[in-house]
């Protein structure tokens, strides 16, 4: 097995596993790590529903780059099938239409859920991200609510295509940092809920052969952080990995006979691209991440929110 140590290498060459006939759905698949996790999936031939509310007929979520066309556009170039679909996962009308479409279109199969969707950073530039509780809007408490809620739909939804053929992997991605307070109540505790849900869902599932597991990105340069890149510093750079690094770590997992055994944990990609001997695209091998020094996350995402909204401001002056 590779070391523990962050991998060098002279580019970010990677041999997907090979996926052809695997279905799989990606929701918020329009940027971040949605994108980069279809992005991977494709490479290893998958067909992927890359899901979302930002399309280039109806325009995108908060002027930031990226629609479910331009990812599965990208992953049918890369040699797997990608399906755009406009869904907001907030709506269970147009979540039942999504994989009742799939029933359809793929006689029943579905291979993978990735459960990415999260609307908890917009409305940023509204109130303070890191603010105590007491000053925190409900509107940010509903939005993670909704959130969390969305994980729930969608796997509900996808379990019963999975329970015909007995199979099927169930991915929930979140961050917490174990006892670590993450800098703000309703972010910590949603974020807790989603590690609970995967768990409590593989809890459900013991009797089948479905897999469920929670997965922890790093720090992901996304295109929220790329806008705010510069003023980051070099620390950030040191542990900073793509997006394709999470998408990496998701197609080793459902290629693997043995994942079964990985049902109610959750799993970290640095780990996971240490098991799996994988690499990022630029040939690094971040390890998993964890809060170090005193600033928390939230902390941390009320810098990079800020940088953006005068960004946002100046460009609109």
């Amino acid at each position: 097995m590779p070391d523990d140590t962050e991998h060098t290498s002279t580019d970010g060459r990677w041999e997907p596993p090979a996926l052809a006939g695997s279905v799989a759905v990606v929701t918020g698949g329009s940027r971040g790590v949605g994108r980069g996790v279809a992005l991977a999936l494709g490479d290893a031939g998958a067909t992927v529903y890359v899901t979302g509310r930002s399309t280039r007929a109806d325009g995108r979520t908060e002027g930031l780059p990226g629609t479910v066309d331009d990812t599965a556009d990208e992953v049918t170039r890369r040699g797997g099938r990608g399906i755009a679909v406009r869904c907001d996962h907030h709506d269970d009308a147009p979540v039942a239409a999504l994989f009742a479409r799939i029933a359809t279109e793929q006689d029943g199969r579905l291979d993978l859920l990735v459960n990415n969707a999260w609307s908890g950073y917009e409305r940023s530039d509204e109130a303070r991200f890191d603010a105590p509780f007491w000053h925190q809007p409900m509107w940010r408490y509903d939005a993670y609510a909704a959130s969390v809620r969305a994980q729930f739909t969608a796997s509900r939804h996808a379990v019963e295509l999975m329970l015909p053929r007995d199979a099927g992997l169930l991915v929930t991605i979140s961050y917490t940092d174990g006892d670590t307070y993450l800098g703000q109540a309703a972010y910590d505790m949603f974020k807790a809920a989603s590690d609970r849900l995967s768990r409590a869902m593989a809890g459900d599932l013991r009797k089948t052969k479905i897999t469920s597991v929670g997965l922890h990105p790093g720090f992901v340069r996304t295109e929220r952080v790329e806008a705010a890149w510069s003023a980051l510093g070099s620390g950030p750079a040191a542990v900073v990995h793509s997006a394709e690094y999470v998408g990496r770590a998701i197609a080793h997992l459902l290629a693997d006979p043995s994942v079964r055994e990985e049902s109610g944990q959750v799993l970290a990609c640095g780990d996971l691209a240490q098991r799996y001997g994988f690499s990022d695209v630029d040939g690094r091998r971040p390890p998993a991440f964890r809060l170090e020094g005193m600033m928390s996350l939230a902390t941390r995402m009320e810098r990079l929110n800020k940088v953006i909204a005068a960004q946002k401001r100046a460009a609109e002056s």
